[in-house]
């Protein structure tokens, strides 16, 4: 069984997986080797260090502050994100996940700090308490990421790279990539491949996960899903439009051409400031910093569940990339089939801003809170009561009376949302698996799970208490047990995803309503 790793660090336990060159840990902790001044991630294929050379950090940003530099063989900037910050629901994990969202570099520290509730000065004591280092040396080590993937996959003046990266002087950013990379931006755009080649506004990345990871199924249900004129599927490809802080971006992401567990995405960024969340984003969507190991040990340890977790290793719960959005989206998919709530969704786009150019069948930014609130729903289809639920919701996150960001306290936003008229339970607890990527949710009442776990000899009741920490990773056990359709490719690839049909009668139309940055 995977252990995982917690602070403080166990030196004994992290050198025996560098030892083994264990991938399962790359991105939990951090391997600096004091004889070279390198840090490394435990899977790296250089020889092993000797035991006394080495010390270990939890994130990359705390080995830069120490003063070690990336390894070049191995890019430990690169891995997958530590499990960790989507498990855990305290302030630390909170602060990271909006850093790593890009809060720093729109609102600064105090802004952080505000969106959390504490002080500059608590917050600081809190991060270099259990982390080492604060929230500043967090966002600069986010930076020099960023940095390293517009250098390595565009065209970009690197003044513009600089500044598109979140940094506040060329200097900066030379002194950064220089203490980071050991070596200039110049190099290290010398050094890319030709294969991530890209022009400015359009990235190629390759976005990785931690095996066993099946790209397929996760593209395959989010396109089950795929509203038209936001979303688009073919068989292979998920396509989506993206709400970033300054623009919509859109999105396509596909599975690893050489099968590897990670997944290619082709950006088309109207900023590229917003690369830094658009990738985080798209990384929570897809599940690619879960770590399968310790949730299968879990689950398969349970004779009803073991069956399935065999047939799926690594099932991810895939997510939204933007928990406002999927709030709305459940409440227009209560008591609707899958191809019912697309095409209310569809059709409530119409409140949406339209993308300056269509990109093959996307046209719509998903309506932000303000617009929703505002928005005349009747030509949606919705009931009255449904729609009232619609107007609550979406003015009550305008109001900021619900807050469902990355660093959203989700037990608190779980209190929210049950109070909002005509949201129970069921929408609430899918607004925390798929919203806001809560490991650990079980929805209540849910038709397909019972069928399954009723097939199963289980009950609902009984179900709810088990599969701790990972009952949302159950979940969807449960749900490919009972629809199939949403997990198993087809043996020919699906169609595009279109724009429904004109309506017999056309309704009046929603206002256009503006969209602001």
């Amino acid at each position: 069984m995977l252990v995982v790793v917690t602070l403080p660090l166990d030196a004994e336990r992290c050198y025996r997986a560098v030892a083994g060159r264990d991938a399962r840990f790359d991105g939990w902790f951090f391997t600096a080797v004091r004889t070279t001044g390198i840090y490394c991630r435990p899977s790296c294929p250089a020889r092993t260090p000797l035991a006394r050379n080495v010390s270990f950090f939890s994130t990359a940003a705390a080995a830069q502050g120490a003063g070690f530099r990336a390894c070049r063989r191995c890019r430990p900037d690169a891995v997958p994100g530590s499990p960790e910050w989507d498990v855990r629901a305290d302030v630390v994990a909170r602060a990271m996940r909006l850093i790593a969202d890009g809060e720093v570099e729109r609102s600064g520290v105090p802004g952080l700090s505000a969106r959390l509730g504490y002080s500059e000065r608590q917050l600081h004591r809190l991060l270099v308490g259990e982390l080492g280092v604060g929230p500043l040396a967090l966002a600069r080590a986010q930076r020099a990421q960023t940095a390293r993937l517009l250098i390595e996959t565009t065209d970009l003046p690197m003044a513009d790279v600089a500044f598109a990266a979140g940094f506040a002087s060329i200097r900066q950013f030379n002194d950064t990539v220089r203490e980071v990379f050991a070596t200039n931006p110049t190099e290290l755009r010398g050094a890319r491949s030709a294969a991530t080649h890209g022009s400015p506004g359009r990235l190629t990345l390759r976005l990785t996960a931690r095996a066993p990871y099946d790209a397929g199924e996760v593209l395959l249900f989010l396109g089950a899903h795929a509203v038209p004129g936001l979303e688009e599927w073919d068989g292979t490809t998920f396509s989506r439009v993206l709400d970033l802080p300054h623009g919509p971006a859109v999105v396509h992401l596909s599975p690893a051409p050489d099968g590897a567990a990670a997944v290619g995405a082709r950006l088309q960024l109207t900023e590229l400031r917003d690369l830094g969340a658009a990738v985080t984003r798209c990384r929570r969507m897809l599940d690619l910093d879960a770590d399968p190991v310790a949730v299968d040990d879990v689950l398969g340890a349970d004779p009803a569940l073991a069956p399935l977790v065999t047939s799926a290793p690594g099932r991810r719960v895939p997510a939204s990339p933007d928990a406002s959005e999927l709030a709305v989206r459940a409440v227009l998919g209560q008591q609707v089939s899958v191809a019912g709530a697309r095409t209310l969704t569809a059709r409530l786009l119409a409140a949406g801003t339209p993308l300056p150019e269509p990109v093959g069948t996307l046209t719509h930014v998903f309506p932000r809170a303000d617009a929703l609130a505002e928005a005349d729903l009747t030509a949606v289809g919705l009931t009255g009561s449904r729609r009232r639920t619609v107007h609550a919701l979406a003015a009550a996150l305008a109001a900021g009376e619900i807050a469902l960001d990355p660093g959203a306290d989700r037990d608190e936003a779980g209190r929210a949302l049950l109070a909002v008229p005509g949201i129970g339970p069921w929408t609430a607890a899918l607004v925390g698996l798929r919203g806001l990527a809560d490991p650990d949710v079980w929805l209540p009442g849910d038709l397909a799970l019972r069928r399954s776990l009723a097939s199963l000899g289980s009950s609902d009741a009984e179900a709810a208490t088990r599969w701790r920490p990972w009952r949302s990773y159950a979940v969807l056990h449960l749900w490919a047990l009972a629809v199939p359709t949403l997990f198993t490719r087809p043996a020919t690839p699906l169609p595009r995803t279109a724009p429904p049909p004109p309506r017999p009668t056309p309704p009046v139309p929603l206002p256009n309503l503006s969209w602001s940055a």
